[in-house]
Parts: structure tokens; C-alpha cells; sequence
């Protein structure tokens, strides 16, 4: 919708101060808000984040009294450009998120839209309850997203579609009215009807409409097969027939049915009432069916389709291979055998294992008889979940194909009959062969419904053609087998344009009538579904828009660069997960529930500014500092966003660019400089700790450096660890002979705050029977590189590499104790040294270990063994370093305090501790540095009885729960001492 008001800002200022939640038009959340997980780009008029119903009916009305438009926005459900639009886009995400009535007998719950689907599930599970669709984003997905869309996720097999559930919607109609819509007997259809508002106009149109029998002839012959209950192309009027109203024996009327699918074009939606199914059988096992083709694979979908499977999902070679390089999802290829072009994972549930695994084996049997497939491994119960985890990271992981041609959702979402599933794909594959595309095929292949993806560069003008092309070709194709050209993703910008060849003319015009009885003023997320633009318009990039490149002082070449590192987020949103979903990423979105803090807004940030720029230096904008001002630099995007968007790199770059500009802060000189700091201070620590701990002078320099005042600062050890290692180790009792020799790195927090832990451990190594090595070498440059002092963090890491290259290999380890100091050289030290460094670098980084890595791996190698230990009783819990958690693994922590024959260990599902070395030290971080804390870590570390240990890795982690609990934290080095005999 073009705007006909110039004058729309000091209106839209004036609104900002009539409602309770906020409106926003700044560049930087505008910027945030041009683009969702599609492909599309438009810069809205502004943002708002209503508080209330009342900020919401105000909204409505100023839109069409204003002749602008309102795109609604939740999360994790728009592929096709539902979220994108130039009017107000109205984030419900962060306030309208309660759960609000609970009824177990009937078997519903009533919510507000921005309420998490998994989120509403761990609320169900105790009452043996939950919602059953499940998309892959369901962890950060969003109940007013699903309804928009009608998603319907892996298990709709079994369940059906979010259209299915929805039982009441509460909404504002265009006019600001606001009515509740339900099941409705036909006396209350008739009664209804009677009503002189835009309520009652709605009941008479479709009476109108549907009654008419050219209008039922067309919709029967018209829209998809029934037999495909993945059907969201337009708008659901064929769904409406089936009711009693016009349907002899059919349901009752309901015009959610209508509603869900719509993409918020028709209505607002404030409240959700949905239909509950009771939890499926306990245990579940998954058949992960191996084949040698495409069409092998489709054809076993159908003779699975013939077991009483939940889930029968693919994944093709181009996504696998994409596991490959991926961090955290490489773990959990484990079921993969050999090098398969498609595989299905067809799930079995039962109430015991055995029960499943005979449902499995029956498919087994009959996939063998029909001569498909070559290997069929049984994932067992407790490894499903990571099994899962693999296939659901298949959008996000299509990111990860290098270079700018990406794989393209336009023909992604296409449902047939699964009688027909195994011909169409025969097909859509022929005709994307005269494209000389080789698809990307995943998804629902249970469903009738493969997720295929062509490989196009947007940014060129002919694929800019070739995307609408192939898009109207299939369009064409599933049109021959009346088939559904959305299953799940919408119609949107990138489907709608077709709707007409699918569905007639004369069903198009109805749902335009739909559309504009609803909505007359156009004012409900125009553009979507009805009156589309063409699809290839409005896109990211502008054709042959040339890349603009950076010269950066890090290594982004394997990325093709910083802006193309930014670019391989393509808004999947793994980042807004919560913190019940498990996992680091993305710490600051967790707290503040602000788009602005999560991975995929930074990047949308830089791909924006970095390549609209016309500064002489690229980074010069405060918008990008904005939006990385909150990263914690936690690196918990580098494994968990499945397209590897490390962010911590970028921001590191970013601030070393930007402070060429405008220099660099006295508190991040002195952060950056920590060590030599510390070194001075050292020469007399009784008189530096007595300065740093005493109200006056420590409170001084805290509110010069802006340190936050309720922050304690690190004591300075009374001897550093270097020094203790040159008068004592010779006189250390060891075991003989000698297991291994190793080299150890004595970084610049243990050496000067955390002594007595490096003693520890080297007292450790020493009596299991390990010599420990210590050569001079510099200090990480940790702490450098989170300032964006790269030149000083380049020359530490190349001395490091030169010093260490020739002494290191696997037969002699380099070990660090902490965390974040030692994981420099298996992160960022290959791409911070110079040329020639390189190899040696990468060679470090093979060859570098945390010590609990190294202890985990001994004691696999039955080189520590177990009654070396106590056999008392401990209790053990363990938060894991974000670092760690990133680049190595806590398995070996785990495995290492867990050889004492009576230990427990329990990790705390903890993400990062919020304090993030110098973050959460930082006076204007302090609060949101203890609320992150307090999310998981903290409560944990309270709820702990006395007794129990609190193990943590990190340094700053065992200073935040300190800070945060009053809990003295151990290093796990120190556990495992106090352990030995």
C-alpha cells in the first residue's frame, strides 16, 4: 500500500504517546523489521509492540483512518513474506504472551498469540496433555504464527493442521469491533446473520457466497484434492462448505476455519482457544530408511504411509552434506551410513521400546521386500531427540552453501496426494533439470509435502527471472495433479501471485470478495494472498547489485567475507529459542525479548548497513553499535545457529573498525589491557587487592572505568602461576614412569587471579603421571578481542602460534584451564595471524585442549582409571563455559568428575552466565548481565542443597555466581584434586 499522507510522522508521534506499549521509527528498528525468513525486503513506516487490546484497537483505527496498514508479527512461521509489508508491523511477540485459561476435562487451553508452542507444551506435559503440531521451529515459534499459517509440522499425519485445533479466536475486526469467533449451531449462524454490524455483514456474505451453487461447483472442482489435509491455497472457503450450514451432515460452522491460513489479512487476533490431544506414547524409536535416489525414497513414503508411523520425514544429500560443517549438528550424524542421496526418518511410538521397534521392523520387513533402501538403522529412544535435531535444522543449514547463490524458498511448500507424491517429484525433477537446477528436497514426505529448494543468486537479474519462472512452472505442475501450492508456509508475496491459475478466476474474485467484506480498506497485511506484487519484486537485493567488499582485519574468506558471514542468516530465528529449549544462543533476545538481541537481527543489522553504505568507513554507524551492543561475544551462534553466523567474530571486527573512527574507550584500553595491568599490580598484590576491595579507591576507579559498583573485582594472586611453576615443580611428587608430556598454557587469569586453581592442576597432571611442561609464551588476547584491540590480539596470537608450532602435536598437547583463553587457538587464532602463520595455526588448532578434554580423553584411553579416586558420596553441579560449550564439549567435564565411583554430576541447563568476562562488569550491563543470570543459573545454584559442589570451568562464570548467589563456585580441576586418593 502506497502512502497518500506526508505528514504521517508527527501522527505517528502523537500515537506513540496514546498507547501503553511502544511505537518505534528509528532507522535501526525499522531496519530489524524489513525482513523475516523469506526473501523479501520492505522498510516499514514503523514498529509497534502493543500492551494492551486498547493499543491494538487504536492501532486499527489510526490505520484506516490514515490509509496506512498493519503487519501482524509473531515468530518462526513466515517463509513467504507474510511479515513484510511498508505500513505499522505489530510485534506481539514480546507482550501478548500469557497463557490464560486451562481447561484438562475438556482437553483446551486459552492463550495470547506470542505464546511459544514449546513453551505451551512444557505447561501441558504435567497434565498428560499438549499441542500437537509441531514445526521445526516450534521452539521459538509462536501460537498466533501457527493459526496465521496453519502450520502443521512433522506429525500432521496423525494430528492434522493447526486448523483442525482452533476452536475460539478473539479478535479486532477492520473497523475496531471487537468479537469472539466459535462453533455455531444454525440457529446461531441465522441469528448472527441478523446483526447491523460489520460482525453480522461477514455472516451474510458468506451465507451469500457459499450458498450459491456455481460458486459450490467451482470451489468442488477448483481447490486441491480434500485427500490433502496440508491445504492452505487462499483463503479456506472450501473448508466453510463442509459445514452443516450448506453441507447436509457436515460440522458446525466456524469461521476460524477461515481465520486460520488467512496471515492476518483479514482479522487481528488477541486471543487463541485450541483443542488439546493427550501426550502420545512414551517411548519412541526412529527407522532411519537409507536410499541411493529421490524416487526410491518416495516410493518408500508410500509404503510407509501404509504403517502406523507419526512422522515420515526426508532429508536429501545437499542437506546432510550441509551437517557436515556444521558444529553442533556433525554430533548427531552418528546414524548416517555411507553417503545416501535421501533419507527418511519414519517415526514409532509404543508404551514400551519393544512395542515401537516391532512397529519399526514390520516397515523394515516390507521396505525390504519392495527392493528399497539399503540400510535402516533404529534410533533408540534415547538418542531421538538429537536425531531430530538434525532434520529440524534443515532450513537454517541450507544457509551454509557458500558463495551468494542460496537455496530459495518458492516452490518449498507444495503438497500433493501421496498416491501422487513419488510421479510429481518425478517431475517437478525434470522440469528443474531444464532449469539445470539440482533441488534441494526435505520435509514431509508423510504429508504429501517436500520442502524443495532451487539454488538461485538473487542478486543476479536473470535469477531474479528464474525464480518466478520456476516458481510459475511448478505452480503449473501441482495445478495437473490438484494438488496445494502452501502446505504450511502461506501463500504470502511468493505464492499468492498464483492463486488464481490454481484455484479459477471465478474462486479468485470470491476471495477477493472475502477479502474486501472483511477489510474494506485494504488495511490488514495488504499484498498477501489477494492483489499481490509481482514475486520477484521487493526482494533483499536489488538485481546486479554489486557485494560491496571490506577489507577486514580478520579472516572472513571462507565466509567470502564479513558482509557475506552476515548474509548467511536467512531469518530462521533459531536465535529467539527461550530458555527452556536448551542451548546458549542467544543470551541478551532471552533477556529482553528484543529482536534487536538476537543473532539474526545483528546480522540483518550488518548486511543492511554494510551494504547500503556510502561512508568511508563501512562500519561507521551507530545502528550497527546499537545492535551489537548487547552480544555477549558468548559464541553460542557459532554451534547452535544452524548457518554457523559467528557473531562474536563480526562484533570483534566491528568494534576494531568503528574505533578507528572514534577511538577507543579508556574502560576498554584497560579491559583489553588486563594483563599488563595485573602484572604491575602483582609487584605488591597486598596493596592492589587492598585498593581494589576498599570502598573509596576501588569505588573510584570503578566510576572512571564505569565498572558496575555491586560488581567485586578479581583479587591479584599473592604469587603468579609462572613463578610458583619455577620454584616448585621439579620438587611435585609424580607418578613414574611418565604417561605423556604436555605443554601447558598459562593464560593471563589464571597466572595473576586464579593461582591457586593453575597450581591445582598442575598438581594433578603431575601426580596422574603427566609431565607438564611451561615455555614463556604472550597471553591469549582474549580479552583484546572482545574489545576489538585486534592489532594487539593479532600480535599475541601470532607469537603464540610461532612459539608453539614446532612443539605441539598429538603426541604433545597443549592444555589451558581456562575456557575462554586456550579455545583462542581453535577459533580465532587461524583466522588473526598473518599468511604465513596459518598453517601452523590450523595445526595448533587440532592439537589444543581444555584440560578436562584432555583429562575425558586419558581416561577413554583407561589411562586415569577410577580407583585412583574417593569412593565417598559427592554431589555434583555443573554450568558450562559458553566457550565450551561452543568449541569443545561438556561431555568431557562430565565424563572427567564423573570417574569418582559415588559422584553425580548434573549439568545445569544453564546458557551463558551472563557476565561474559568484562560484559557483565560494565556499569549499564550490570542488570541485564543478573537477569541472564538469573534465568536458569541462578535458581539452580540456589536450589542446591549445601552440600552439593557447584562445579563451573570459566573464571567470570565462577565470579557471577558468586556475585549473583553468594555460592563459591569450583573449578572442575579443583573437584577432580580433592578427589584423588
Amino acid at each position: 500500500m502506497t502512502l497518500t499522507k506526508p505528514n504521517l510522522l508527527p501522527l505517528l508521534e502523537n500515537l506513540a504517546t496514546q498507547i501503553e506499549g511502544e511505537l518505534k521509527f528509528d532507522t535501526l528498528t525499522k531496519t530489524l523489521y524489513a525482513t523475516d525468513a523469506s526473501v523479501y525486503r520492505e522498510i516499514p513506516l514503523a514498529v509497534a509492540f502493543p500492551k494492551s487490546e486498547s493499543d491494538i484497537q487504536k492501532l486499527i483505527l489510526f490505520a484506516g483512518k490514515n490509509k496506512t496498514s498493519l503487519i501482524p508479527r509473531t515468530a518462526g512461521t513466515s517463509l513467504a513474506g507474510q511479515c513484510v509489508g511498508n505500513g505499522i508491523v505489530v510485534d506481539v511477540a514480546r507482550n501478548f504472551t500469557k497463557i490464560l485459561e486451562f481447561n484438562k476435562e475438556e482437553k483446551w487451553v486459552r492463550v495470547q498469540p506470542g505464546v511459544v508452542r514449546d513453551e505451551l507444551n512444557q505447561f501441558l506435559k504435567p497434565h498428560g496433555l499438549f499441542f500437537s503440531p509441531i514445526t521445526s521451529t516450534a521452539n521459538r515459534a509462536m501460537i498466533g504464527g501457527m493459526v496465521g499459517n496453519n502450520s502443521c509440522g512433522t506429525t500432521s499425519i496423525v494430528y492434522g493442521t493447526t486448523r483442525d485445533k482452533v476452536m475460539e479466536l478473539k479478535v479486532f475486526l477492520s473497523d475496531g469491533s471487537q468479537v469472539v469467533f466459535g462453533e455455531l449451531s444454525q440457529a446461531e449462524f441465522e441469528a448472527k446473520c441478523h446483526y447491523e454490524t460489520l460482525e453480522g455483514q461477514l455472516y451474510r456474505q458468506v451465507r451469500q457466497e457459499l450458498s450459491n451453487p456455481e460458486n459450490q461447483k467451482n470451489i468442488e472442482e477448483q481447490f486441491p484434492k480434500k485427500t490433502i489435509h496440508r491445504r492452505n491455497t487462499g483463503y479456506a472457503v472450501d473448508v466453510l462448505l463442509e459445514s452443516e450450514i450448506f453441507t447436509e451432515g457436515g460440522g458446525k460452522f466456524n469461521f476460524c476455519k477461515l481465520l486460520a491460513g488467512s496471515e492476518g489479512t483479514l482479522a487481528f487476533t488477541t486471543e487463541i482457544k485450541i483443542l488439546l490431544d493427550p501426550v502420545p506414547d512414551p517411548l519412541e524409536i526412529v527407522v532411519a530408511a537409507h536410499f541411493e535416489s529421490i524416487h526410491q525414497s518416495m516410493k518408500a513414503a508410500q509404503v510407509a504411509m501404509k504403517h502406523p508411523a507419526t512422522a515420515v520425514e526426508l532429508m536429501d544429500k545437499i542437506i546432510l552434506d550441509c551437517t557436515k560443517e556444521s558444529i553442533e549438528y556433525s554430533k548427531n550424524r552418528y546414524f548416517v551410513e555411507g553417503d545416501p542421496m535421501a533419507l527418511l526418518m519414519i517415526e514409532f511410538t509404543g508404551k514400551t521400546e519393544s512395542e515401537a521397534r516391532e512397529k519399526g521392523d514390520k516397515l523394515i520387513a516390507d521396505l525390504k521386500a519392495a527392493g528399497l533402501g539399503y540400510a535402516y538403522p533404529v534410533i533408540g529412544p534415547d538418542l531421538t531427540k538429537s536425531a531430530w535435531a538434525l532434520r529440524s535444522a534443515g532450513l537454517g543449514l541450507l544457509a551454509n552453501i557458500p558463495g551468494d547463490p542460496k537455496a530459495v524458498a518458492c516452490i518449498e511448500d507444495t503438497a500433493v496426494d501421496i498416491d501422487d507424491l513419488a510421479d510429481y517429484i518425478d517431475e517437478l525433477d525434470e522440469i528443474l533439470k531444464g532449469f539445470n537446477q539440482n533441488p534441494v528436497h526435505y520435509a514431509h514426505a508423510g504429508a504429501g509435502e517436500i520442502h524443495m529448494r532451487p539454488i538461485l543468486d538473487l542478486k543476479k537479474k536473470a535469477d531474479q527471472e528464474e525464480f518466478y519462472k520456476i516458481s510459475e512452472a511448478s505452480a503449473k505442475l501441482v495445478k495437473k495433479y490438484n494438488g496445494s501450492l502452501s502446505g504450511e508456509h502461506g501463500d504470502g508475496r511468493v505464492r499468492a501471485p498464483f492463486i488464481p491459475m490454481m484455484v479459477g478466476e471465478e474462486n479468485y474474485q470470491l476471495l477477493r470478495r472475502v477479502k474486501y467484506t472483511w477489510d474494506p480498506d485494504n488495511i490488514f497485511n495488504p499484498g498477501k494472498i489477494v492483489d499481490t506484487a509481482p514475486m520477484n519484486t521487493s526482494l533483499r537485493y536489488e538485481a546486479e547489485m554489486v557485494t560491496p567488499e571490506q577489507n577486514t582485519l580478520m579472516d572472513f574468506s571462507a565466509a567470502g567475507g564479513i558482509l557475506r558471514l552476515a548474509e548467511k542468516c536467512n531469518g530462521s530465528g533459531d536465535c529467539r529459542k527461550l530458555p527452556a529449549s536448551g542451548g546458549t544462543m542467544c543470551p541478551s533476545y532471552q533477556a529482553t525479548r528484543n529482536e534487536k538481541d538476537t543473532t539474526r537481527g545483528r546480522a540483518n543489522t550488518l548486511r543492511e548497513f554494510l551494504t547500503m553504505d556510502k561512508k568511508e568507513n563501512a562500519f561507521d554507524h551507530p545502528e550497527i553499535k546499537e545492535a551489537l551492543d548487547l552480544c555477549l561475544s558468548c559464541k553460542g551462534c557459532t554451534a547452535e545457529c544452524p548457518s554457523n553466523v559467528d557473531m562474536a567474530s563480526m562484533k570483534a571486527e566491528f568494534l576494531y573498525q568503528y574505533q578507528k573512527t572514534h577511538g577507543v574507550p579508556l574502560r576498554s584500553k584497560a579491559f583489553a589491557h588486563i594483563n599488563e595491568l595485573n602484572g604491575l599490580a602483582a609487584i605488591v598484590p597486598g596493596l592492589a587487592n587492598f585498593t581494589l576491595a576498599n570502598g573509596i579507591t576501588g569505588g573510584l576507579m570503578k566510576s572512571v572505568l564505569g565498572v558496575a559498583p555491586k560488581r567485586n573485582l578479581p583479587e591479584i594472586s599473592k604469587v603468579s602461576l609462572r613463578k610458583w611453576y619455577k620454584n616448585n615443580y621439579s620438587k611435585l611428587p609424580g607418578k613414574t614412569p611418565v604417561v605423556k608430556s604436555l605443554y601447558l598454557f598459562i593464560d593471563e587469569f589464571t597466572n595473576h587471579n586464579d593461582t591457586e586453581i593453575g597450581i591445582t592442576a598442575i598438581k594433578l597432571l603431575k601426580k596422574l603421571g603427566y609431565e607438564v611442561k611451561v615455555v614463556d609464551h604472550e597471553e591469549s588476547g582474549r580479552s583484546a578481542l572482545s574489545k576489538g584491540l585486534l592489532e594487539k590480539a593479532k600480535k599475541h596470537a601470532e607469537a603464540n602460534v610461532r612459539i608453539f608450532q614446532d612443539i605441539i602435536d598429538g603426541n604433545t598437547p597443549l592444555l589451558g584451564i581456562e575456557p575462554s583463553a586456550i579455545l583462542s587457538f581453535r577459533d580465532e587464532y587461524p583466522r588473526l595471524v598473518g599468511k604465513e602463520l596459518v598453517e601452523g595455526a590450523k595445526k595448533l588448532k587440532f592439537h589444543t585442549q581444555t584440560i578436562e578434554e584432555f583429562i575425558g580423553k586419558e581416561i577413554a584411553a583407561g589411562n586415569i582409571k577410577s580407583d585412583s579416586f574417593t569412593e565417598e558420596t559427592k554431589k555434583i553441579k555443573l554450568h558450562g563455559h559458553c566457550h565450551q560449550k561452543a568449541l569443545s564439549s561438556m561431555t568431557w567435564t562430565q565424563k572427567m568428575l564423573s570417574l569418582p565411583k559415588n559422584y553425580s554430576v548434573e549439568t545445569i541447563p544453564s546458557g551463558c552466565c551472563g557476565m561474559a568476562g568484562s560484559f557483565g562488569y560494565e556499569a549499564e550491563h550490570y542488570d541485564i548481565s543478573m537477569q541472564i543470570g538469573e534465568m536458569v543459573l541462578f535458581p539452580a545454584v540456589r536450589n542446591a542443597e549445601v552440600a552439593t559442589i557447584i562445579a563451573a570451568p570459566g573464571t567470570s562464570c565462577r565470579h557471577q555466581i558468586s556475585d549473583g548467589t553468594g555460592r563459591k563456585a569450583k573449578h572442575p580441576v579443583e573437584i577432580f584434586w580433592e578427589a584423588l586418593k
